[in-house]
């Protein structure tokens, strides 16, 4: 049987189907070095562990501005170049040490267009060993496309990337790239535009009227990706105070946009820079950005806008998955990934699942997964002190680097998982978080972890018959049916927490094969 088609194993069925990490076409996929050779950065990104969702092992970053004075010289930057080389010596020797093979290298908008790309091409061969990919916008589109759809499978939308050079447009629907276009709206080659602001309204409002010729009406979401916009994205949760400092799946509105993009242009730079922790370098890019994007939003008018931490580099890590991988959900596979290196028995996670969900009503699909996702990961953080073990589940949950996961979904995932370990949320960091989910959905996620820490206590084996647990919400009851092999276990703490999930249901309780 193939273990990546579901459709021949109907237990497994759906987006839970079984694990294809310990498959030969995902652990080759265990340890993917990649490096993006920007106008602005240059950057090695090493990939490791759920391929489907993931890890980063390494992630290092160097602002050395290759394409910065372009535009009136036509040449690389001869300090960038210099910084540049030196990265890539160092990305090297460390990716060397790493094992991760062959890296694959990328480079885009700037050594694309300079008169010098070819010597620096060179250049990098000859003194790295590296060989430089240089991709044309239609593909930088793609790529980055292709690592939007890394985290949102399925997704329809727009996804705007801008780099320092050059900024991409590309559509996505149902799991697939369309048009894809491209332009010189980056705003280093922006920045050297004579007219000053005035100028550059008009150059961006006419190339965005060309952009919008080729690419159609594209009023659904629209997936921000690159340094530039993520830099915006930390302004804008600085302004309204946003609690959770996690960018990917970080939404804006139209209106959002505009408030912030006036925000950026009548506050000092440096106080700006201090008050959302960007860097100089990447602060001096900010502004001119912002007139990229309110014109952007302007122009498409999408209804929703979401901002993505993948991009280019886990574009290209996509294009190395096999297709059943990537039809997979990210979130689930990353859990079951975790549940596999971490729990203390791989596998109980689908046992608590299966015994627990009678309790829990009629759930949609989509919070269908993140119970799956709480079960799985209910035991991966056993190592943490007990005294603080609640509030290490619910900050792995609430920033840790998963894909497919809302930031309501974050909270109420990191919720569940807190009352896996503690009765109460008073006083922990929960209460920083808990506008982003109101009260009925606090409910659900405390009854949720209360039923996986009784069930927790039923631990036999991962294929173990524990019984059944079933809620009545008419008669407010709640009743158990243990095996005789589960039975045995239900002690007195076990007990205690089967009454406390009870309070919380605000139900009676019947007990049977005791």
């Amino acid at each position: 049987m193939d273990a990546g088609n579901p459709a021949e194993d109907p237990e497994d069925a759906g987006p839970f189907g079984r694990p294809l990490f310990d498959k030969p076409s995902s652990r080759a996929l265990r340890r993917v070095g990649v490096v993006d050779v920007g106008s602005n950065s240059v950057r090695l990104v090493v990939f490791d562990g759920a391929a489907r969702s993931p890890a980063y092992f390494y992630n290092e970053k160097i602002m050395c501005g290759l394409g910065a004075g372009m535009t009136k010289t036509g040449r690389l930057n001869p300090e960038g170049r210099a910084r540049a080389l030196a990265a890539l010596h160092r990305f090297k020797h460390l990716a060397d040490g790493m094992g991760t093979g062959p890296l694959t290298c990328v480079a885009t908008a700037a050594v694309r267009d300079a008169e010098d790309g070819a010597d620096f091409r060179h250049d990098v061969e000859s003194q790295t060993g590296l060989r430089l990919w240089v991709v044309d916008g239609r593909e930088e589109a793609r790529l980055s496309a292709q690592g939007v759809l890394l985290g949102w499978p399925g997704s329809y939308g727009l996804v705007c990337d801008i780099g320092g050079s050059s900024m991409e447009m590309a559509e996505i629907h149902g799991g697939t790239v369309g048009r894809r276009v491209t332009s010189q709206l980056g705003p280093l080659k922006l920045r050297d535009l004579k007219g000053g602001a005035k100028a550059r309204k008009a150059y961006i409002r006419k190339t965005l009227d060309g952009m919008a010729e080729q690419l159609g009406e594209q009023k659904n979401r629209l997936f921000l990706v690159g340094g530039s916009w993520r830099a915006i994205a930390k302004i804008d949760m600085a302004r309204r105070g946003y609690p959770l400092h996690v960018l990917h799946e970080y939404r804006m509105t139209s209106k959002s946009v505009r408030a912030t993009t006036d925000y950026i242009k009548w506050r000092n730079i440096d106080e700006l820079r201090q008050q959302a922790g960007i860097s100089s370098a990447r602060m001096a890019l900010v502004p001119i950005a912002a007139e990229v994007l309110r014109e952007v939003v302007r122009r498409f008018k999408p209804h929703d806008i979401a901002v993505s931490s993948y991009g280019i580099r886990e574009g290209m890590l996509y294009e190395q998955m096999p297709q059943p991988l990537r039809d997979r959900d990210p979130l689930i596979e990353a859990c079951r990934f975790a549940e596999d290196k971490d729990a203390r028995l791989p596998g109980f996670g689908k046992v608590l699942y299966n015994f627990i969900l009678p309790v829990l009503g009629r759930p949609s699909p989509e919070r269908l997964r993140i119970i799956k996702a709480a079960c799985l990961l209910h035991d991966v953080s056993w190592r943490a002190h007990p005294d603080y073990r609640a509030e290490v589940c619910f900050d792995n949950a609430t920033r840790a680097n998963l894909g497919g996961l809302k930031h309501s979904e974050r909270v109420f995932l990191g919720l569940a998982l807190l009352h896996r370990y503690s009765n109460t949320r008073v006083g922990t960091r929960f209460d920083q978080l808990s506008t982003l989910v109101d009260a009925k959905t606090q409910n659900e996620a405390e009854i949720l972890g209360r039923a996986m820490r009784f069930g927790a206590m039923l631990w036999l084996k991962k294929d173990a018959d524990l019984g059944r647990m079933k809620f009545y919400p008419k008669k407010k009851l709640l009743e158990l049916r243990l095996t005789p092999e589960a039975s045995l276990l239900f002690g007195e703490v076990a007990e205690a927490r089967f009454m406390a999930l009870a309070a919380a249901l605000g139900a009676d309780v019947a007990i049977k094969g005791r």
